[in-house]
């Protein structure tokens, strides 16, 4: 019967709480936001992906395909089918040609359908698939946690110190068998090299109905929607990011300081470049607002997007990958337990 302290109630937080207390083990959830899914879990592009988005990494396209169906088989009811779900090879634009992406979308055992750039007005295509892929339903995600953790949330909690004390981890004054940093390096640091990336994503009203469209592979832009049905997220490679800082700290601080004129000139950039592949985007499509947030990403030039998770005595640091990867991340740190555990035993 061990006990676990938690820091971070995003999805990996709360999917590990929740599997873990569905097991029998004691589980306590730090958070310091008012509410559960708050930063990064709340504020992305909602995407369940199959991997089609990954074509550079490997263990990146694998951790999503075989999350992909764990998670509609687990949550069933917190994501939505997108029925148009595109993803397009730009003719000059891809550091991949269409033939290569389609191959190894092909080995990497996932289902799609080539359709022609035409039948959806797009432009300045090599290729398009029609894929099967999902969008999240926070809202949904939220309540389901909510019921499932009640009794087990510190919320408005800062976390001010985690101490190893006598066998014990100790998280402010609680004392835990394990703790689990889930909050993308802002309490723990984590092992690999990273860095973190202010972003703006923006959001747009449209009519369009179930569509999404993803431009592979490289400095592109992509278009998804949300969990509100008229309203769909554009984002870009090459603009999005809004700078790139070895603490996050920094990163804060300077997302902090991004001004209306910085917004502006990211929507005209990122509309100019998905124009180039939807030239009627601004026809469909009505700006709402932007939307800012953080990432943490690996140093590397593989677009690994994969989740890692590291082991540090009693404490564990997950490198949070896409959403589909949250079962990896939960088994994995059960895995290194029992694993501790049989060699303390094989001692003895």
């Amino acid at each position: 019967m061990y006990k676990f302290g938690i820091i971070g109630a995003g999805w990996y937080g709360c999917h590990i709480a929740s599997s873990f207390k569905a097991l029998g083990f004691d589980v306590t959830v730090f958070d310091n936001e008012d509410d559960i899914l708050q930063r990064a879990s709340g504020n992305n592009q909602f995407r369940l992906h199959q991997g089609f988005h990954y074509a550079r990494n490997h263990r990146t396209r694998v951790q999503s395909r075989d999350g992909y169906m764990r998670f509609i088989e687990r949550y069933p009811t917190l994501s939505d089918p997108v029925e148009n779900n595109l993803y397009a090879v730009p003719n000059d634009d891809s550091l991949i040609d269409f033939l290569t992406y389609r191959l190894i979308m092909t080995s990497s055992g996932v289902e799609f359908y080539e359709v022609k750039p035409d039948l959806y007005n797009l432009s300045n295509c090599s290729g398009v698939l029609l894929t099967d892929e999902r969008v999240m339903r926070t809202d949904k995600a939220r309540h389901l946690f909510r019921m499932r953790l009640a009794d087990n949330l510190l919320l408005n909690c800062k976390v001010e110190s985690v101490r190893d004390i006598g066998g014990k981890v100790c998280i402010n004054e609680h004392f835990f068998d394990y703790v689990i940093d889930a909050t993308w390096g802002s309490v723990l640091p984590i092992e690999y090299p990273v860095f973190y990336e202010p972003t703006i994503l923006l959001y747009y009203r449209s009519k369009i109905g179930s569509f999404a469209l993803t431009m592979v592979d490289g400095n592109l832009c992509s278009i998804y929607p949300t969990d509100t049905a008229d309203i769909f997220t554009l984002s870009s490679v090459t603009h999005t990011p809004l700078g790139r800082f070895d603490k996050m700290i920094t990163a804060k601080e300077f997302l902090n300081s991004v001004d209306s004129t910085l917004i502006r000139t990211k929507r005209s950039l990122m509309e100019e470049q998905v124009r180039r592949y939807m030239p009627d985007f601004l026809d469909k499509f009505e700006f709402v607002g932007p939307q800012l947030s953080i990432k943490t990403k690996l140093v590397g030039a593989t677009d690994d997007r994969s989740c890692y998770v590291n082991k540090q005595g009693r404490t564990f640091v997950v490198m949070s990958g896409k959403i589909d990867t949250i079962f990896y991340a939960s088994e994995a740190i059960l895995s290194m337990i029992e694993n501790e555990n049989q060699i303390q035993v094989n001692r003895i």
